[in-house]
């Protein structure tokens, strides 16, 4: 299994300490116990930042699931004509975000904020990023990033004017966050709260045929 490029500094830190540590150990065996931290910090890390293999093809009425996690919430918020799904990530998920749907990215926006525990309603207030994806004929889909408690750091792969294909990764967040899909109203939502979703394979919602 391949490994996010946003792991390897972090794996390459554990790496050092784990080899520091273990050079110290010829001054103190207390120094083991650091060596044994770096080398459960290098294999969490390993296992956190993994890449998994997901190739797979959507229909064009098909609407993927943008993160993998338990599905918290559906429904309105702001607007009566968007449908928004929240989806928590715990630091045991892949946290790499993908698009929804084809498209071209409309706009991204990052906002500072606070750190609430990302399973949390006040989590919606969180420092966050939001990627707009136009899907033509009056499609389109929002990715919002959001951070948790621990998380720390929001990566954006794509910016404006980027065509993207469905389950393209565009995104990721760090350690323990919540990822929230804003939809048009009329879609046919697939999942319900408490539902266990994928990234570029959990087929969430459909397009209504017109």
């Amino acid at each position: 299994m391949k490994i996010v490029k946003d792991g390897f500094l972090v794996l390459m830190i554990s790496i050092v300490g784990l080899l520091l540590s273990i050079y110290a150990l010829r001054f103190s065996k207390l120094y083991i116990i650091l060596a044994f931290i770096f080398f459960v910090f290098f294999l969490f890390s390993l296992y956190f930042f993994r890449d998994p293999k997901r190739d797979y093809s959507f229909a064009d009425y098909e609407i993927a699931s943008p993160a993998d996690g338990t599905v918290l919430s559906i429904k309105k918020e702001s607007s009566d004509d968007v449908v928004v799904m929240r989806i928590f990530l715990s630091i045991f998920n892949v946290h790499l975000q993908r698009s929804p749907i084809s498209g071209t990215v409309k706009n991204t926006k990052f906002t500072y904020g606070k750190f609430h525990v990302a399973y949390k309603p006040e989590a919606k207030d969180n420092q966050r990023n939001i990627i707009e994806i136009d899907g033509g004929n009056g499609r389109w889909a929002n990715v919002e990033q959001i951070t948790g408690a621990i998380a720390r750091r929001i990566a954006c792969y794509v910016k404006p004017s980027d065509n993207v294909k469905t389950g393209q990764k565009i995104g990721m967040i760090y350690f323990g966050s919540q990822v929230a899909l804003y939809l048009p109203k009329d879609v046919e939502i697939k999942v319900k709260i408490g539902d266990k979703v994928e990234a570029g394979k959990t087929v969430v919602a459909l397009w209504k045929k017109k």
